[in-house]
C-alpha cells in the first residue's frame, strides 16, 4: 500500500511537471496592457500612456504574447479585463501586466486607478483602485509560472491636494514567488513629464526587450540603467524579483513569431468623452482684481476674466456635485468636494465660495478651513488665510497640511522666520512633504541662508520635478 501511495504521489508530481512544461513549450504567454490617460480630475489628458500601451502591445505580440489592450478604462472595464485575464491562465503560463496611468499608494499597497475613480479619502482609493498585490495574487492562484508586472504610474496624481498626507509614488509590493515587478520610478517618488508623447521608461524598456537572448531580469536591469542615465538620475526605476526560472521576452528556441491578434477592450465612453479644461492658474505678473465681497463675506473675490464657471460647467465631477447641490443646497460634503475640484482646476474664487458655504454649515471642519486658507493664500488674501490656518491648527494641533499652508501664507507675507518654523514643523511630521521642503528652501534663501535654501530646493526638485512650477502658480518664485 505504501509503495502504491508513493507511486501515486510521484505520478501526480510528474503529471504536474509535464503540464507546466507543455504550457511553456506551447508558448502560453498572456498579457494585459492598459493605458489610462483621460482622467477627468486631471488638468489635461496624460500624453504618454495610450501611445506607450500601444507600443508595448505590439512588441509583446511579436514576442508570442496573446494580448488584451485597453485604453482609458473605467473601473468596471478594468475589472472585466482582469477577470478575462484570469480566465485565460493555464498552469505554467507566462502572464504579464502593463499599466500606465495614475497610481496611488495607500496602506502600504500600490493601487492602479481607473479613469472614473471618485477619490476624496484614503478609503476611496481602496474602493475604486485595483491593488497590484491582489492582482498578482489572483494570477498566481490560477497556476501562472512566470508573473511580470510593469507599472508606469509613478506620477504626481490629481488627488494629492485632497489628502496631502498621502505619500507620493508607489509602495513596495509583496508578490508571490516567480514574480518580476518593475516601477518606472523609485519607491515613493514621482517622475517628471518629459513633454513627449512617449515615456522615457517605455522607450528604454522596448529597446532592451528587443535585444536577443537576454533573460528578463537582465532586460529590466539594463532598462533601469538606461532610464537613470537618460534622466541624469532624476528617474530611477525600481525592480523586485523572485523569479525561480529563466525567462526571456524573445523566445530563445524559435524565431520571433508573427503578431497575434489583439483583443481591444471597450473604452469608457462617458468620462473619456468629457472635455478636459486646462487650469486657469493665477499669474503673478498680472495680479487678480478684487471685487466688493458679497453680503456676509469678509474676503476679496478673485475676478477671473475667462469665466471659469462657464468653462468648467461640463466637467463631469463638477456636474455631478452641482446636481447634488441642486437637490440639497445644504449638502456640506458636496460643497466641500466641489470646492476642492475648483481649487485643483485653478478656479480659486469659486473654490473659496464653496468653502465659505461649507464652513457656514460646519464651522469646525478643519479640512475646509485648511483648503480655504490655501486658496486664499494663492489669491493674495493673506490676512484671512492666516486666520483660517490658525483656526484649523487650534482645532487640530500639528495638522501637517495646515502647517504647510500657513508656511505658504507666511512666505508670501514676508514673514520668513515664521514660514521656516511652520515648514520645519510640517517636515518633522512628514519628511517627504515636497511642498514644505521647497517652501522652506525659499524662506531660507530670503532669510539669508542661501546654501541651506539651495539644498532644500534641490532635494524637493529631486522628489518632485514640478514643484517649482506649482509654487509659481501660487505666485511664489
Amino acid at each position: 500500500m505504501r509503495i502504491l501511495l508513493a507511486l501515486l504521489v510521484a505520478f501526480i508530481f510528474l503529471a504536474a511537471s509535464v503540464v507546466s512544461h507543455a504550457a511553456a513549450d506551447r508558448g502560453d504567454r498572456f498579457a494585459l496592457v492598459i493605458g489610462n490617460a483621460k482622467y477627468p480630475d486631471a488638468e489635461a489628458p496624460l500624453k504618454e500612456p495610450v501611445n506607450d500601451a500601444r507600443d508595448m502591445a505590439e512588441e509583446l505580440k511579436r514576442n508570442g504574447f496573446s494580448v488584451d489592450v485597453g485604453e482609458n478604462l473605467s473601473g468596471e472595464a478594468m475589472r472585466r479585463a482582469f477577470e478575462r485575464l484570469y480566465g485565460r491562465i493555464k498552469p505554467g503560463s507566462v502572464v504579464l501586466l502593463f499599466f500606465s496611468g495614475f497610481g496611488v499608494q495607500s496602506n502600504r499597497q500600490s493601487f492602479m486607478i481607473p479613469i472614473d475613480a471618485q477619490i476624496w479619502t484614503e478609503a476611496d482609493v481602496r474602493r475604486d483602485g485595483f491593488s497590484l498585490e491582489t492582482v498578482l495574487g489572483q494570477i498566481n492562484s490560477r497556476g501562472a509560472g512566470v508573473k511580470i508586472a510593469l507599472i508606469d504610474a509613478s506620477r504626481r496624481n490629481p488627488y494629492e491636494r485632497r489628502f496631502r498626507t498621502f505619500s507620493a509614488g508607489l509602495a513596495p509590493v509583496v508578490a508571490p514567488n516567480g514574480t518580476l515587478v518593475m516601477y518606472s520610478a523609485a519607491l515613493s517618488s514621482v517622475m517628471s513629464d518629459n513633454g513627449s508623447d512617449r515615456g522615457l521608461f517605455v522607450q528604454q524598456l522596448l529597446k532592451e526587450i528587443r535585444v536577443p537572448e537576454l533573460m528578463a531580469e537582465e532586460t529590466l536591469n539594463r532598462t533601469r540603467v538606461g532610464v537613470t542615465r537618460a534622466s541624469r538620475s532624476e528617474q530611477v526605476p525600481w525592480i523586485s524579483s523572485s523569479l525561480a526560472e529563466d525567462f526571456s521576452f524573445i523566445p530563445v528556441t524559435a524565431a520571433r513569431p508573427a503578431a497575434t491578434a489583439v483583443a481591444a477592450l471597450p473604452q469608457a465612453a462617458a468620462p473619456a468623452a468629457a472635455p478636459i479644461v486646462p487650469s486657469p492658474s493665477p499669474q503673478p505678473s498680472a495680479p487678480a482684481k478684487a471685487e466688493v465681497p458679497p453680503a456676509g463675506g469678509d474676503k476679496p473675490i478673485v475676478k477671473n476674466e475667462s469665466s471659469p464657471a462657464i468653462a468648467l460647467a461640463d466637467d463631469p465631477t463638477i456636474k455631478s456635485l452641482t446636481a447634488k447641490l441642486a437637490d440639497n443646497p445644504d449638502d456640506q460634503n458636496a460643497l466641500y468636494r466641489r470646492g476642492q475640484v475648483y481649487a485643483s482646476k485653478g478656479a480659486y474664487d469659486l473654490a473659496i465660495r464653496d468653502f465659505d458655504s461649507s464652513l457656514r454649515l460646519n464651522p469646525k471642519d478643519v479640512e475646509a478651513l485648511n483648503n480655504r486658507c490655501w486658496a486664499r493664500s494663492v489669491t493674495g488674501d493673506l490676512r484671512a488665510a492666516l486666520k483660517d490656518c490658525n483656526e484649523a491648527l487650534r482645532l487640530r494641533p500639528n495638522f501637517v497640511d495646515a502647517l504647510d499652508s500657513r508656511g505658504l501664507v507666511n512666505l508670501k507675507s514676508g514673514m520668513t522666520k515664521n514660514a521656516i518654523a511652520d515648514f520645519d514643523a510640517a517636515l518633522k511630521i512628514n519628511p517627504r512633504l515636497t511642498s514644505a521642503l521647497y517652501g522652506r528652501g525659499l524662506a531660507k534663501q530670503r532669510n539669508g541662508a542661501q546654501a541651506e535654501g539651495d539644498l532644500d530646493i534641490a532635494n524637493a526638485k529631486a522628489m518632485d520635478p514640478n514643484i517649482a512650477k506649482e509654487y509659481a502658480n501660487y505666485g511664489v518664485r
